[in-house]
């Protein structure tokens, strides 16, 4: 099993409907858990990769009515690298 994050920022709070249609993803072979940040206003959904995909995730997500605004990246960028120093 290889366990992968995906997440997700959604533009509206999600509504009880959604919540409900959210936790029955659960059910699906692969899909291990599921985190909200309300605060943040983020979805981090938990999956097993030798089952499943990020498109696949995402599609489920998107097929319970949570509006996803963006797929957003777990790692922070890195940093630019610095410019050579310039020989007088």
């Amino acid at each position: 099993m290889t366990t992968v994050d995906i997440l997700y920022r959604y533009a509206t709070a999600p509504t009880d409907a959604v919540i409900f249609a959210l936790a029955s993803i659960r059910e699906v072979y692969g899909v291990r858990r599921f985190r909200f940040d309300r605060t943040a206003r983020t979805l981090r959904v938990e999956y097993d990769a030798t089952r499943l995909n990020a498109a696949t995730v995402t599609r489920l997500v998107r097929q319970t009515g949570l509006e996803v605004v963006e797929v957003l990246p777990l790692a922070p960028a890195a940093p630019p690298a610095p410019e050579p120093a310039k020989a007088s």
